[in-house]
């Protein structure tokens, strides 16, 4: 068995970037495959992007999409990275246990860069999301996206970008290189998502910036997820229980733009 080293994968660059488009492939296709028998019974005649995008259902549909995206990435980088199970999974993605320590500190920093986004999105401001307005178009979408944030995402995007990606490059080209080009392909890839508000896409940068530097760091994986997996955890209380908060807020007079000014950045 080939031994694990952190940054001397048994992988190149051209697997990883190969991994990596193929798993932005399934986040675009696969939802909108799973929605094509929906769209295909309730309009067969057709439909406008504007008139499905305000269907409350076929919003349903496309964010439930992201879990088999996501469980087909986890087993194209498993596949790839262990060579279809030659290697252990656990050592070859770096997700061999933590100290208690560095658990704690790994909560503790994400909690940290939330307080942190949160004032930078509050500070620079900006308009509504594509993300705020899936979590407002019904409760069961919301729900969904929480499940998302908690569940499969973090790990998935840990494992392509602070493992496949950042460990193939950062041997090619050093680790301050890989680190710059990892936590800007992250960012970047969520641009997309957040373009209407730059008071969310510089509080993701600073997320990504942060993840990626804590991997060089540390030569581990696990410590990234757990910051990530706790971040949105954090995000995924509030959107769950942010309709009793907005009316805690609105009984006391605060006002419903600190309930929606929490959720901002979830995956």
């Amino acid at each position: 068995m080939i031994p694990s080293k952190p940054d001397d994968p048994p992988w190149g660059v051209l697997q990883a970037l190969a991994t990596w488009l193929l798993s932005v492939a399934f986040l675009v296709v696969v939802p909108q495959l799973l929605a094509l028998p929906y769209v295909a019974a309730h309009y067969p005649r057709g439909a406008t992007r504007e008139t499905l995008f305000a269907d409350k259902t076929f919003i349903l549909v496309l964010v439930a999409g992201f879990l088999p995206a996501h469980a087909l990435t986890l087993l194209l980088a498993w596949a790839m990275a262990t060579r279809v199970g030659r290697l252990s999974a656990i050592e070859v993605l770096g997700l061999t246990r933590s100290r208690a320590s560095e658990v704690w500190k790994s909560a503790g920093l994400a909690i940290l860069l939330f307080v942190i986004a949160w004032v930078v999105a509050g500070t620079f401001g900006g308009q509504e999301t594509d993300l705020e307005k899936i979590l407002l178009s019904s409760r069961a979408a919301a729900l969904v996206t929480a499940l998302v944030a908690v569940t499969t995402a973090p790990l998935v995007e840990e494992i392509i970008y602070r493992r496949l990606l950042y460990s193939a490059l950062q041997r090619l080209i050093g680790r301050w290189f890989a680190v710059l080009i990892v936590a800007s392909v992250f960012a970047g890839m969520h641009v997309l998502q957040y373009r209407q508000n730059i008071g969310t896409i510089l509080s993701i940068s600073l997320l990504s910036l942060t993840l990626t530097l804590v991997r060089a760091r540390t030569g581990r994986l696990l410590p990234c997820f757990v910051i990530h997996l706790v971040f949105n955890g954090i995000q995924s209380l509030i959107i769950v229980f942010e309709p009793y908060l907005r009316a805690l807020l609105e009984r006391h007079d605060t006002g419903v733009g600190l309930a929606s000014g929490l959720i901002r950045f979830v995956f």
